[in-house]
């Protein structure tokens, strides 16, 4: 059983910050990359931004220079530092963890940013 657990949403104004932590539990070996996706209403799912176990990152066009993403290999935890938010990052935020045979998904948190 593997458990996915997303934290660390929010309202906030925009320009503000929010920093979200995904932690993975139970039978996962070999995680080869953790990442943040994020859906608004009535769009597709998107990603946010990923990041391979070595460390190297890849960001959607839209966040750079603005969101930052980090992991812990040791706990299997991924965190994405999001600034300067604005009212189009507003979604529900999911966090996935995949290796070469599984692909996990968390159950999403709701970032709401205000204008």
């Amino acid at each position: 059983q593997v458990h996915v657990m997303e934290s660390g949403g929010g309202l906030v104004q925009a320009g503000g910050s929010l920093r979200l932590s995904c932690a993975a539990s139970g039978s996962i070996n070999s995680i080869l990359v953790m990442g943040w996706y994020r859906q608004a209403p009535g769009k597709q799912r998107d990603m946010v931004a990923i990041i391979m176990g070595a460390g190297t990152t890849s960001y959607a066009d839209s966040v750079k220079g603005r969101f930052t993403i980090s992991r812990d290999n040791a706990k299997n935890t991924v965190f994405l530092q999001m600034n300067t938010l604005k009212p189009e990052d507003t979604a529900v935020y999911y966090c996935n963890v995949a290796g070469r045979a599984f692909s996990y998904w968390g159950q999403g948190t709701q970032v709401t940013v205000s204008s």
